[in-house]
């Protein structure tokens, strides 16, 4: 059973246990344990998850998946290897991994799909390939300035969200943001495009 943790209030016996009596009861499937669990650290790993990722909503699905993680993984808690916050916060980590290798990927795809179609021979590319070129290149300049100058400098010089800040002077949070933002709206506006081919 995956309890939807968010929505669960902890009963004042289960947010009075300490934490190994909390780590007892979790490690048995106690589900009232889990809720105290997400009450008692969520805040820990929200904070840990949006330093990290600079993003409130990322942070969001991040906090949820950990404690899901922790649920399915409650039978391999040893409380001789750690406290239970100790290990709530190694799930953290790798969730927050996770996220960022997620985004990595995404970053890559995009960028790959991006400068295959700009460096394509001109004699290689079929039709539909240059029309796909100049749909992308059109979307793109229609991101706000700040989005566009970030998905650019990723896609067309190959640099790091961390490169990205020191050649703009913005902060890490904010080229983060600032890419998550313009990936959306471009992947929202092709596929409204894409689902527009479709009906006519």
């Amino acid at each position: 059973m995956s309890p939807q943790t968010g929505a669960v209030r902890p009963s004042p016996a289960a947010e009075s246990l300490t934490d190994e009596e909390l780590a007892r009861g979790l490690v048995a499937g106690d589900e009232d344990c889990l809720a105290a669990a997400y009450h008692r650290w969520s805040p820990l790993v929200h904070s840990l998850a949006r330093r990290s990722l600079g993003d409130a909503k990322e942070a969001e699905d991040v906090t949820q998946e950990v404690f899901l993680g922790v649920w399915r993984g409650r039978r391999g808690f040893r409380p001789e290897r750690g406290t239970i916050g100790g290990w709530i916060v190694g799930i953290t980590r790798r969730g927050i991994a996770d996220a960022l290798s997620a985004r990595t990927r995404r970053l890559r795809l995009v960028a790959a799909a991006g400068s295959s179609l700009v460096l394509a021979e001109p004699a290689a590319r079929k039709p539909e390939t240059t029309l796909d070129r100049v749909l992308v290149l059109h979307e793109l300049a229609r991101l706000p300035a700040p989005q566009q100058r970030v998905l650019r400098l990723t896609y067309y010089e190959d640099l790091t969200q961390t490169q990205i800040a020191r050649r703009t002077g913005w902060p890490l949070g904010t080229v983060k943001s600032h890419a998550r933002r313009g990936l959306h709206q471009l992947r929202s506006r092709l596929q409204e495009d894409e689902q527009a081919d479709h009906y006519t």
